[in-house]
């Protein structure tokens, strides 16, 4: 179970003396999402390795793509309340779909707990799911590592397609993604930050 006081009770499972790959898995694990911490481990060495690729700052990228999802510890039901909690502020289509607060959530906890002070990494972690209207560099870094180490067993059904728009640029991997997103009939709410990171890719003429 959360208690009300999340940062607390995660602070109670954190040794300083680990390192911090091993920090965060205890945590994962200690709220039963070792499945979790497995995605985010991969999707960390995808943002490593792209950071390089990219000139971009590899173990930044690296500690971001580890902290990317730990907000999903918070069980779906109790997003809204936690979120609240912590003075997270709420779009109404988070409350109709929870589901997407989870990145806010991760924001908070990597600043609070893991000590991220970072803002370029902070903006990452938190918009890795819908992207924003003014994505960095880091941003789309995490965001195709994210599309491209599922969560899911087994390769996506779009990465071919997702690394041939990412030879062209970031931008255009992104935007292959989002627009796939955007359109899709299975996208019942489509979140400000999305319709923002759509509009600007798409006027980019990327």
């Amino acid at each position: 179970m959360i208690s009300i006081s999340i940062i607390e009770e995660i602070r109670t499972i954190i040794n300083v003396e680990d390192s911090f790959k091993e920090q965060v898995k205890k945590v994962f694990v200690a709220y039963d999402c070792l499945s979790i911490y497995e995605h985010c481990l991969e999707v960390a060495y995808e943002a490593k390795a792209l950071a390089n690729t990219y000139g971009e700052d590899a173990n930044g990228a690296f500690r971001a793509g580890l902290l990317h999802d730990i907000g999903g510890i918070v069980p779906n039901e109790n997003r809204v309340s936690v979120a609240t909690q912590l003075g997270i502020e709420l779009y109404e289509e988070e409350y109709i779909i929870p589901m997407i607060i989870h990145q806010k959530i991760s924001k908070v906890i990597a600043k609070e707990i893991f000590h991220i002070e970072n803002p370029k990494l902070l903006t990452a972690i938190e918009t890795h799911t819908t992207l924003h209207k003014q994505p960095s560099t880091l941003d789309h870094i995490v965001f195709l590592a994210d599309k491209l180490k599922w969560d899911q067993t087994g390769e996506p059904p779009y990465v071919d397609e997702l690394r041939a728009a990412m030879q062209q640029s970031l931008e255009q991997g992104s935007f292959y993604f989002v627009n796939q997103l955007y359109h899709s009939p299975s996208l019942k709410i489509v979140h400000p930050w999305l319709r923002e990171a759509y509009e600007r890719l798409k006027h980019m003429n990327v």
